[in-house]
C-alpha cells in the first residue's frame, strides 16, 4: 500500500504563546503589583495567547491563583493580595532552571509535582524590590526564558535612586540636589549623618523630601519642614529600605512622559502632567492610587517644551539600558529646564494609569499595549544582547 493511501492525521493547530502573568511580590508595593496584572490579565488577547497568572506572596511562595482579574481591584480603599487569590495556602510554583526546559511545575506537600506546561514569556508585573529591581530578571535570564521589559542591568538602576542619578548625570542629564544616607553611616553615627542632612538644609533650603532609595509608588517618603519632623521621617523610609535618599524641593511642574520600544527603537508618547492635589501635601501613594488623581493628557506644553521632554525621556531610556517600556519622570522648573527625577522600569499598568494613558492618546490603545510588549519579548532573546 503506497503512503498515499494511508490514513492522513488531522492537522494540529498550532499552540498558542503561553504568557506567565507573574505578579504580587514581597515589597510594599504588593497590593499595586496585584491591580496592575488584573488589568492586564483582562487585557491580554485570549483568543492569541495562553495564560498563566502567578501570584507571589508576601512571604516569597510562588502560588498558582485563578485566572479572574476581577478579584485583584482595589476595593473600599482596601488593596488585593496574593494571598487571597492562592490556589492552596501551601502550594507552590517552580520555574525550570535549565535554559533547555521551559515546563512550569506545581508542587504541594506529600503530592507528586505536577506538569503545567511550557511557558513561552512572563510578563512581570512587579514594582519595587525583589521583582522590579533585577532580581526576578536574572532568575528569568538563568532559566532562558524571555520576558517583558528591561534586563538586569537596566531593573537594577531603575530601582535604586542612587545610582539611576549618578548615571544620568554621567549623561548630562540634569537632575536634583539630592543627599545619600547609606545604612553603615546611620549605625555607625547618626549625629554625623544629621549633620550632613543639616549641611544639605543649609544649602538647600526646607522642606526635603526623605525618601527610600529603593522603593517606588511613593511609599516611604515623608515632606519634612524642619528637623523637627526628620528623625521620623528617617524611621519611615528605612522601614523601606535602609539606604535612604534626601531630597530638596523643586519648584515647577510634574511632567512624565513614556518611552516604549518598536521595532525600529524606542519612541516617547505626548506626556502628561500631574497637578497639585489640593487634598494632599504632595502626590503621594493616596493621590495616585486611593484618590486616584487626575493627571493631564496631553499635558500643555509647547511643542517645543513637548519635543524637548520627549528626547530627554529616550535618553534616559537608552542611558540606562532599558528595554521594552519606561516611564519617565521630570520637573519642569520655574527658569524652564527639565529636570529628571526618576524612571519606572515596569511603571504603574492599570487602565487609569499615566503610562496607558499617554500611549491611549499617542494611538495605542491598552490591549495593542500589552501586546506589543508580549510581542517584543517573544521576539528578544535571553542572554547578553
Amino acid at each position: 500500500m503506497s503512503s498515499e493511501n494511508l490514513p492522513q492525521s488531522p492537522e494540529q493547530p498550532p499552540r498558542k504563546p503561553r504568557v506567565a502573568v507573574v505578579f504580587g511580590g514581597r515589597s510594599s508595593e504588593h497590593g499595586i503589583s496585584v491591580v496592575t496584572a488584573g488589568a492586564v490579565l483582562r487585557a491580554i488577547d485570549r483568543t492569541k495567547y495562553d495564560v498563566l497568572p502567578i501570584g507571589i506572596t508576601t512571604d516569597g511562595r510562588w502560588a498558582l491563583t485563578a485566572d479572574e482579574p476581577e478579584r485583584m481591584a482595589i476595593a473600599d480603599r482596601k488593596m488585593p493580595s496574593v494571598s487571597e487569590l492562592a490556589d492552596s495556602v501551601e502550594g507552590g510554583v517552580m520555574l525550570p532552571l535549565d535554559p533547555g526546559n521551559r515546563e512550569v511545575v506545581y508542587s504541594e506537600p506529600g503530592s507528586v509535582p505536577k506538569a503545567l506546561g511550557e511557558v513561552d514569556v512572563v510578563f512581570p508585573m512587579l514594582h519595587g524590590p525583589y521583582g522590579e529591581d533585577g532580581t526576578l530578571q536574572g532568575l528569568l535570564e538563568l532559566s532562558g526564558v524571555p520576558y517583558v521589559g528591561s534586563g538586569v542591568l537596566a531593573s537594577a538602576v531603575g530601582q535604586d535612586k542612587d545610582y539611576m542619578k549618578r548615571v544620568f548625570s554621567s549623561f548630562g542629564l540634569n537632575v536634583g540636589p539630592y543627599l545619600v544616607i547609606r545604612p553603615r553611616e546611620w549605625q555607625q553615627d547618626e549625629d554625623g549623618a544629621r549633620r550632613r542632612i543639616a549641611e544639605f538644609a543649609g544649602e538647600h533650603g526646607w522642606p526635603l523630601f526623605i525618601k527610600p532609595a529603593r522603593a517606588g509608588s511613593s511609599i516611604g517618603i515623608t515632606k519634612v519642614d524642619s528637623f523637627e519632623g526628620l528623625d521620623e521621617a528617617i524611621a519611615e523610609a528605612q522601614h523601606h529600605d535602609p539606604k535612604i535618599l534626601i531630597e530638596a524641593l523643586l519648584r515647577g511642574r510634574e511632567i512624565e512622559c513614556g518611552v516604549l520600544e518598536f521595532e525600529d527603537g524606542p519612541r516617547a508618547s505626548v506626556p502628561a502632567e500631574i497637578p497639585p492635589v489640593q487634598s494632599h501635601d504632595y502626590y503621594d501613594f493616596d493621590a495616585k492610587y486611593i484618590d486616584s488623581a487626575p493627571g493631564i493628557v496631553p499635558a500643555p506644553l509647547t511643542p517645543e517644551q513637548t519635543a524637548e521632554i520627549q528626547r530627554l525621556a529616550v535618553e534616559a531610556f537608552e542611558a540606562a539600558s532599558c528595554e521594552g517600556l519606561v516611564r519617565a519622570d521630570f520637573f519642569l522648573t520655574e527658569d524652564g529646564r527639565f529636570v529628571i527625577n526618576e524612571i519606572n522600569t515596569m511603571p504603574g499598568f492599570t487602565p487609569i494609569s499615566m503610562y496607558p494613558q499617554m500611549w491611549e492618546k499617542s494611538g495605542v490603545s491598552y490591549p495593542e499595549l500589552v501586546d506589543r510588549l508580549i510581542q517584543a519579548a517573544l521576539t528578544r532573546s535571553t542572554g547578553l544582547r
